[in-house]
């Protein structure tokens, strides 16, 4: 007998869900600006702090009665009991039967944290330790290379979760660099990126790191090899390799095998995510790079985002707002894209970060119960430096025709030595929000032409050129100043943010299924792209893609 179809998800058809449609439908004949009209005290009632954070989320579309409806559907999907859970350390990532504990990596307080019942803080005290004495050694100079001189590069070599958040905070932490040792980063699998690193470094003074959870993943391991071979060539001592690599990973076997000595040896755990790991020993580039006393100010970060989540009202609380208005734009307003752009050059990375992030946690089509979604989950996430960006694709924010939600981020005060481009940065962040909520009419482009001296007839065919639908919406975000404590606090938001939504929406955030099939997939066409065996079982494509690489190579 055929196996039963799983049941379809519930949410649509929920009292709540039914009510935003109705209400969505009522709202989209409304804008922006007439809201602000109508409520001087917009900016002031549909804004929230945490610790020098503000969350200003008047420019949206939405009322009172909408914050309220989303409010209520989150009660019904049992937002503030999920919360619980996944502070309890129960096991919220449900395809894996985990535990999805990364807030342990950064708490701060002194009480225990527990996972299956077990308090995991005296092992995350230790790795923190140990890392701490570690980072000391190496920028007293006391740990040195085969040779005895000292280290002056380290080579991060991962991918994705052991990659994206560890450039990400070098780059935005880097007026906080404590030494100088250069970072450099090894992702691609193509080997030209390891091929670049290693032609910039010298392996008697250079430190590698090997970052993976699992010690398999192919990408990784490929150029973790290379760099073994490529140090074992020019450096005979066999001994060497000991003072020259360290791991981080939950395999201890692999890393062994491998060939990293023992107190080189850095430890995640399975409770841990690989796109939540950066406050882990993952982030050791990190620390290398700003020193233990700003990385564990970025703990510091971390943590009071952590207890802003679990115990502020749902009314000022950044993640649970931030997540209601995805839901409310994925959902009900049709909205597909996700702009990030922050007004802070070295937060260039960070919509890079939050693809990963918000994409593999988010991007799913069934629920926890394995039934097929009938809804939109996630967003497509993309994003780059404000200023940059208003010069390419913020053309199509103002005048194309898609919905897109977007994030405006910036400091109050700059982190750079000239604080008039700072001021020019903040004028163009605020202008852009303002031009994508107000538009410009058709009258208002006229009588700007005739103004400026342009003839009736250039007029004309100017105008609907000029028209600015406007009504879109935007969140803004300003903090005080880009230092550890901030971003720390920056990444908790949006991580969970992303929690809050997979609530609503009733998916596992914490597995990556599609990115699994793929790693699969590359392993088994790897020997058919050597021309050890044929690729019998691929599809016509692939097998004439193959062919093609095989009379041209």
């Amino acid at each position: 007998m055929a196996d039963a179809s799983p049941p379809r998800p519930e949410l649509t058809t929920l009292a709540e869900w039914q009510t935003l449609t109705e209400h969505a439908d009522a709202l989209r004949r409304q804008r922006i600006r007439d809201l602000f009209e109508s409520d001087p005290a917009r900016f002031q009632r549909f804004s929230a702090e945490h610790d020098r954070l503000l969350l200003d989320y008047s420019k949206n579309l939405v009322t009172d009665a909408t914050l309220e409806q989303l409010r209520a559907l989150a009660r019904r999907r049992d937002l503030e009991g999920w919360i619980e859970h996944l502070f309890s350390g129960e096991a919220v990532n449900t395809t894996e039967n985990r535990a999805a504990m990364h807030m342990a990596l950064r708490n701060r307080g002194n009480g225990a944290m527990y996972v299956g019942g077990r308090d995991v803080m005296p092992d995350v005290q230790r790795e923190l330790t140990r890392m701490r004495l570690f980072v000391n050694r190496l920028h007293r100079g006391e740990y040195r290379g085969c040779t005895g001189r000292v280290i002056t590069d380290v080579v991060n070599i991962g991918v994705g979760g052991s990659d994206l958040g560890a450039v990400m905070a070098t780059e935005a932490l880097a007026p906080y660099r404590t030494n100088t040792i250069r970072l450099h980063f090894v992702s691609s699998i193509d080997g030209v990126h390891v091929t670049d690193v290693l032609e910039r470094v010298n392996p008697k003074t250079t430190l590698f790191i090997i970052s993976s959870k699992s010690f398999t993943t192919l990408d990784t391991m490929t150029n973790a090899r290379t760099a073994r071979d490529w140090f074992r060539r020019q450096v005979t001592d066999p001994e060497a390799m000991r003072q020259h690599f360290l791991a981080v990973s939950a395999n201890e076997q692999a890393m062994a095998e491998y060939g990293i000595a023992e107190e080189n040896r850095f430890r995640i755990w399975d409770w841990v995510g690989g796109r939540y790991s950066l406050a882990s020993a993952v982030g050791l580039p990190v620390a290398i790079a700003v020193g233990m006393k700003h990385f564990e100010a970025m703990l510091e970060g971390f943590h009071g985002m952590d207890r802003h989540f679990r115990t502020t009202p749902w009314e000022r609380n950044l993640p649970v707002l931030m997540g209601l208005l995805g839901v409310w734009y994925t959902n009900f307003l049709d909205a597909a894209g996700h702009a990030v752009l922050p007004y802070d050059h070295r937060l260039n990375r960070f919509p890079a970060y939050l693809q990963q992030l918000e994409m593999e946690s988010n991007g799913k089509c069934v629920t926890r119960d394995g039934a097929p979604v009938d809804y939109h989950t996630g967003a497509i996430v993309w994003g780059e430096a404000g200023p940059n960006a208003q010069h390419s694709f913020f053309q199509l924010l103002h005048q194309g025709t898609r919905p897109v939600m977007a994030d405006f981020l910036a400091p109050v005060h700059g982190s750079a030595e000239y604080p008039d481009h700072h001021e020019l940065a903040l004028a163009n962040c605020f202008a852009q929000t303002r031009a994508l909520m107000e538009g410009q009419t058709a009258e208002q482009a006229r009588r700007e032409m005739e103004a400026s001296g342009m003839a009736p007839e250039e007029i004309q065919q100017a105008v609907p050129h000029k028209v600015h639908p406007g009504n879109k919406p935007s969140n803004t975000l300003l903090f005080d100043r880009l230092d550890p404590a901030t971003l720390g606090a920056l990444v908790a938001l949006y991580e969970h943010k992303v929690f809050v939504q997979s609530v609503i929406w009733g998916i596992n955030p914490f597995d990556q299924w599609g990115v699994e099939l793929g790693k699969k997939l590359a392993k088994e066409l790897l020997p058919a792209v050597t021309g050890q065996q044929e690729a019998t079982d691929a599809d016509p494509s692939t097998r004439g893609l193959l062919s093609y690489i095989h009379r041209q190579q």
